[in-house]
């Protein structure tokens, strides 16, 4: 009787602290950050091999605020676990059929205005747009069509309380042949549309392959970026140790330009847990 009481006892006590260290892992989990000023979201698109219940269920243990890259089919599910969508998007959206030619402005500004009309019904504070591919037209040009194109949009957003966001991407490995892929061209057509309603989506991964400088671009150009997202180089995989750029100096040239807005982990997991992941990038960017 001894014995089994002891026993019993025994396994009272593990379950304690099984239980315990539980608690203090979830609590651990979601005060991790919690001293850090960046407000963390992650991209959809990078687990979709998860459940989107999943991931919010994931994203919320971890402290992240946010997943984006989703319509607003998915806007009520994020609501349930008390996340937001930092950025929005639909299925019209097209990275190659752009503002940069006219043939495609009527259809887009039709879907976007109903877009940015459900984000501020919903809360979203950013939706995302693309210049698309060149297909042999000059720079200058296609810099004028998505200011024409994107003009009319821009007023409604302004009275919408929506910031409508243009990304930029590599043209050399991901986005062959995309026109927004320099900071210089993103910003020139920032300075053109003249709204604060328009600005860029500054990816660090897409503008390390084509530029580099990343530090000083951002310290340069902050005032035209409302939105960034990360990834590491090369392979677009996770933003540790075993990549070229080193993500702790990146955030902290970002604080200090005073950038209020959010940043999306947008790297793909190259390892088996892809959460684990996650967590770790969001970690190295919490300084």
């Amino acid at each position: 009787m001894k014995r089994r009481n002891a026993l019993r006892n025994m396994s009272l006590v593990a379950g304690a602290i099984a239980l315990n260290k539980q608690v203090l892992g979830a609590a651990t989990s979601q005060n991790l950050f919690a001293g850090s000023k960046v407000k963390h979201s992650v991209c959809r698109w990078c687990y979709n091999g998860i459940e989107l219940e999943a991931l919010c269920e994931a994203a919320q243990e971890i402290g992240i605020r946010s997943i984006e890259i989703v319509g607003p089919k998915d806007w009520p599910t994020l609501k349930k676990y008390n996340l937001e969508c930092a950025l929005g998007t639909d299925s019209f959206a097209s990275i190659p059929n752009g503002f940069n030619d006219p043939k495609y402005h009527g259809d887009l500004q039709v879907g976007y205005k109903g877009l940015i009309t459900a984000a501020a019904n919903h809360g979203v504070p950013n939706v995302i747009v693309f210049s698309g591919n060149r297909n042999g037209m000059d720079d200058k040009v296609g810099l004028e069509n998505c200011a024409v194109g994107l003009q009319s949009l821009v007023k409604h957003a302004e009275d919408a309380g929506v910031m409508i966001v243009m990304e930029l991407l590599n043209s050399k490995v991901n986005h062959k042949d995309y026109m927004c892929d320099l900071t210089p061209w993103g910003v020139e057509l920032v300075e053109k549309i003249g709204s604060p309603s328009f600005k860029l989506l500054y990816d660090i991964y897409h503008m390390q392959i084509m530029e580099g400088d990343v530090i000083a671009t951002i310290k340069a150009s902050n005032d035209h970026i409302a939105h960034y997202h990360t990834g590491g180089v090369p392979g677009r995989h996770e933003i540790d140790e075993s990549q070229e750029l080193y993500y702790p100096a990146i955030i902290k040239a970002i604080q200090e330009t005073g950038f209020e807005g959010y940043l999306a982990q947008e790297f793909i997991p190259a390892r088996e847990d892809k959460i684990a992941s996650l967590r770790q990038g969001v970690e190295i960017c919490s300084v």
